[in-house]
């Protein structure tokens, strides 16, 4: 079972939709997938199809809860722990607690023969507990960045936080590697290639980089509108032809993680 963490300390860079989008892309080549809400925000929960309320990620941050008890089927070998309302308390507790950087890694008992792929979703906020535990329960986090200062920022925020969590929590985690969103080299936006280049230049970060980019793609709000996903609602979409090249991709980036 590999454990993935989507993740930037920077909203808006397709952090949920990456999450969205890998997850529904592995689910339909035949693994078996649980999605993991930690975003307060709850969007990964409302682009997916409604569950009951009573089963939620709050139940693994205040209770001893475990995955498995509160995760629901929401398509073809997909899963989902989703997040209500109660989050936002359920996490203001779970900070106050000592060892409230394992609740994510405990909570995995009895995953392991059900599930092939586990992708947390997280909060951008540098003080999100919820954040901190998934890091410590994940082999691998991949970084979505878009191209801009202020997404650089976030990213190396991010990095150091990889870091600190491996030192003192999960040496086995890894940085399974940085994708560029909203972004292809046919677009005419000089700032944004000279960005790409510097990320391709530096020495820590170039080799992360990913060769798949995700290009704008209006059916991307659609699907999630429409609580569909891309092969159900757009299968001829430049979005889906991106998510399922930034999967195979990611596959065989875990492939040699694994190694």
């Amino acid at each position: 079972m590999q454990i993935l963490t989507i993740a930037n300390r920077k909203g808006g860079v397709g952090k949920t939709t990456s999450a969205w989008a890998i997850a529904h892309s592995l689910a339909n080549r035949g693994y078996r997938t649980l999605l993991v809400d930690c975003d307060p925000q709850r969007n990964l929960s409302l682009i997916l199809p409604q569950l009951p309320a009573d089963k939620h990620i709050g139940l693994v941050a205040s209770s001893d809860a475990t995955l498995a008890e509160v995760m629901e089927p929401v398509g073809p070998q997909l899963w989902l722990v989703q997040a209500t309302e109660a989050i936002v308390a359920a996490e203001k507790v779970l900070g106050t607690q000592m060892d409230y950087i394992m609740v994510l890694k405990n909570s995995l008992a009895g995953l392991e023969e059900k599930m092939d792929y586990v992708i947390f979703d997280t909060s951008p906020s540098p003080h999100s507990p919820l954040a901190a535990a998934a890091l410590t329960a994940s082999t691998a986090t991949f970084i979505p960045v878009h191209p801009e200062y202020l997404s650089y920022e976030g990213l190396t925020s991010l990095l150091d936080v990889v870091a600190r969590v491996k030192k003192s929590f999960n040496p086995g985690l890894r940085v399974g590697g940085l994708f560029l969103t909203r972004y292809s080299s046919t677009y005419r936006k000089r700032l944004h290639h000279e960005f790409v280049d510097m990320l391709r230049q530096h020495e820590v970060l170039g080799p992360l980089l990913m060769h798949t980019t995700i290009r704008e793609n209006v059916s991307l709000a659609e699907a999630q509108v429409n609580r569909q996903s891309l092969q159900e609602y757009a299968p001829k979409s430049n979005a889906y032809e991106d998510y399922e090249n930034l999967t195979t991709e990611l596959l065989t980036r875990i492939s040699a993680l694994s190694a």
